[in-house]
């Protein structure tokens, strides 16, 4: 019975997730529409703030400055190349043995 119950279990799950099948990255899109979303909202925020002074004034001109620029955030971790923090020993000479 278990294993009847495994082959079950694995033709469906074989079903359901075929090899070849090119799923979409959401998670990526995801982030991309949540971080858009959180930056409308800011600017919204930022131009709701009534300003009298000169200091407030130059905050809000530096807030949209920044929201505005490109791509604030680096490259991923899994991205940037992997400094070895150690040097690695020189070779040793042939008369050493």
């Amino acid at each position: 019975m278990l294993l009847v119950r495994s082959i079950f279990w694995l033709t469906l799950a074989y079903i359901v997730i075929k090899p070849g099948v090119d799923l979409a990255d959401t998670a990526t899109a995801l982030s991309n529409q949540a971080v858009a979303t959180g930056t409308r909202v800011v600017a919204e925020q930022v131009q709701n703030i009534e300003c009298d002074t000169l200091q407030c004034l130059g905050g809000k001109a530096v807030l949209s400055a920044a929201m505005q620029s490109g791509s604030a955030i680096g490259t991923p971790m899994h991205e940037t190349p992997i400094a070895s923090p150690v040097p690695f020993p020189r070779p040793r000479p042939d008369r050493a043995g």
